[in-house]
C-alpha cells in the first residue's frame, strides 16, 4: 500500500493576483464603470499568467487586458497592458495603472 498525500492532486501552482493587486485593479475598474466606459470584467488564471479582462460590452472582445506574468528565465514577475493600440510591459502594477489612468481618464475642457 502506497502513501497518498493531499498535495499531490490539489496543489495546482497557478499564478494569482494578490489581495492588494486585486484591490488596485478593481478601484481602477470602478472608475471606468462610473464614467460609463466599462461594463464587465473577467479574471483568468494559468500556471504562469493571471489575466484581468475589461469589457466595454458584455458580448464584445476585451477593451484591455491586464496580465501578470512570470518569466521563468528571469524568475521575475512582469505586468503587461494590452489594448487596441498598445502593448506595454511594466515592472510593477502601479506603473501600469497610472499609465492606464492617463490614457483613459483625461480631463476634457
Amino acid at each position: 500500500m502506497g502513501l497518498v498525500t493531499s498535495s499531490a492532486s490539489t496543489n495546482n501552482h497557478n499564478l494569482y493576483f494578490s489581495k492588494d493587486e486585486l484591490t488596485k485593479i478593481l478601484n481602477l475598474y470602478s472608475k471606468g464603470v462610473s464614467s460609463g466606459e466599462w461594463k464587465d470584467y473577467a479574471i483568468d488564471f494559468s500556471k504562469n499568467n493571471a489575466f484581468f479582462y475589461i469589457f466595454k460590452h458584455s458580448l464584445a472582445t476585451p477593451e484591455c487586458i491586464l496580465n501578470k506574468s512570470l518569466e521563468k528565465r528571469k524568475r521575475k514577475i512582469f505586468y503587461n497592458l494590452k489594448s487596441k493600440n498598445q502593448n506595454k510591459k511594466f515592472e510593477n502594477l502601479d506603473n501600469l495603472i497610472s499609465s492606464l489612468n492617463r490614457k483613459m481618464f483625461r480631463l476634457v475642457n
